[in-house]
């Protein structure tokens, strides 16, 4: 894991009002008390980059990817979906996944808050 998973740790935890929790024993990406990024184990520093994420916009298009596949745990049935990036993937992809899933599970209020602070996104 490098620097990747890095911007993309920093991405979602710069969300307004994301913070990071750690239920059983793995590091995810939460508003509220709902997860939006589950990032995996962080005691594996040579583990590939991998992540899973809601996306019941563009879920489709992401699982056409072959470095995609339907998250497990009956997770699919909610749009879910597990990322594992090869290094050339665009980050820009990555981190539209990772505001789409944040937009998926945050108060109306907070994803408000976002497109102000965001306006061209």
């Amino acid at each position: 894991m490098g620097s990747l998973a890095d911007a993309l740790r920093a991405f979602a935890f710069s969300l307004p009002e994301a913070y990071e929790d750690h239920p059983w024993g793995e590091s995810v990406a939460k508003v509220g008390k709902k997860v939006f990024v589950f990032f995996g184990s962080t005691h594996e520093p040579d583990e590939p980059l991998g992540f899973s994420v809601k996306l019941p916009l563009s879920s489709d298009e992401a699982l056409a990817m072959p470095f995609t596949r339907p998250t497990g745990y009956g997770l699919d049935r909610g749009s879910w979906v597990t990322v594992r990036p090869p290094d050339d993937t665009p980050t820009e992809l990555l981190l539209g996944w990772i505001e789409e899933s944040y937009r998926t599970v945050a108060p109306r209020a907070l994803v408000a808050q976002l497109d102000a602070e965001q306006p061209t996104r």
